[in-house]
């Protein structure tokens, strides 16, 4: 079960509009500090010239604002609402607190799509090396790998109805591809081993402009398709026997939650990686401050808090004043996991509301 509310009021009216309110200045603060700090060190005036068209007084200032820190930003942004949103629906299907964008072995499967090319081909196609072409490669292949997986999973779902089943089995199969990842890793050259290591990381700081642009693309159809999606993940909260006597279509709502899952979540790893805790931690976060289970609030909350969490964990990786960058994905582990012992620590029951 999901951790929820101590049977605290839902937020309605005005208190409601404040919460989002707040939540929107908060995230625009953090989305403009992101702008601001990073390894180089660049006045807050020059920022905001360059953000308004004018010219920064070093060339050089201008480049890194308007093809690094700007793509990384919205990257951080996409990412952070695609994750969240897919842990939220899957953790209603499931009806498990731990459930994730990740459970059913989408990135796992994008894993074994990268290490194949990677660590299998990287003499064929080059992608030892840091051009634009070896980043699609290792684009497509994760895409490729996670809807393998995806697939596998839709036909087992199809012949099974216990959705707990699914679950089990969404693991296994994630668990047969990490082995079969950590087996190209034994017999890979170093060079090769080095970068598959370097995408594992996660980086949000890589996305170029123009798969930013496709990023876009793909996390906006998901979050269109979890839309529709909002009416029957309500009906489900009523247990699935509930469901189909009002008619639900479970297996149909299954269906569409996988594709928008992997749709979401299998965008964001391949051009970033595996992000992990974030989809996992940030629904229960949106459900303890909106005090709520409809996901008609839940999702907009979702997506502001998913937003916050991923931009705050990208400034924190930047570690300004420093020269270094952290890997994004051991920062949202820090910042996840300690954020969900709280919730379930606050919460001390286990439950829909």
């Amino acid at each position: 079960m999901i951790p929820g509310p101590d049977r605290q009021p839902a937020y309605t009216g005005r208190p409601l509009l404040l919460l989002f309110t707040g939540g929107l200045i908060f995230l625009a603060a953090l989305f403009l500090a992101d702008l601001l700090l990073g390894s180089v060190k660049i006045p807050a005036e020059e920022v905001l010239r360059v953000l308004t068209g004018g010219e920064a007084a070093r060339s050089e200032w201008k480049d890194i604002i308007l093809y690094f820190r700007i793509p990384r930003a919205f990257t951080a942004l996409l990412a952070g609402m695609a994750l969240s949103v897919s842990g939220l629906m899957m953790q209603t299907v499931f009806r498990n607190p731990l459930a994730g964008p990740y459970v059913l072995g989408i990135s796992a499967g994008a894993s074994l799509g990268v290490a194949l090319l990677v660590l299998g081909f990287a003499g064929v196609f080059g992608t030892t090396g840091s051009g634009g072409g070896s980043v699609w490669a290792m684009a497509v292949a994760a895409w490729l790998g996670s809807g393998l997986i995806l697939l596998l999973i839709m036909g087992v779902s199809l012949r099974v109805r216990d959705i707990m089943t699914v679950l089990i089995l969404g693991i296994l199969f994630g668990s047969v591809t990490t082995a079969v990842v950590s087996i190209l890793q034994y017999f890979s050259e170093s060079a090769s081993l080095k970068s598959f290591i370097v995408w594992t990381l996660g980086s949000l700081g890589n996305v170029t402009g123009a798969q930013l642009r496709v990023l876009m693309f793909s996390v906006a159809g998901g979050l269109l398709l979890a839309v529709f999606l909002l009416t029957p993940l309500n009906v489900l909260l009523l247990g699935e026997s509930y469901a189909r006597s009002l008619g639900l279509g479970i297996r149909w709502v299954r269906f569409l939650v996988f594709l928008a899952t992997s749709i979401l979540a299998g965008s964001v790893t391949a051009f970033c990686g595996p992000i992990g805790f974030v989809g996992v931690a940030v629904p229960h976060l949106a459900r303890m401050v909106f005090r709520t289970a409809d996901h008609r609030i839940l999702f907009p909350g979702t997506l502001l808090a998913g937003g916050i969490v991923l931009l705050f964990s990208d400034i924190v990786s930047q570690l300004p004043g420093s020269d270094q960058v952290l890997p994004v994905n051991a920062v949202t582990a820090l910042v996840g996991i300690p954020m969900l012992i709280w919730v379930i620590l606050k919460n001390r029951k286990i439950g829909f509301e």
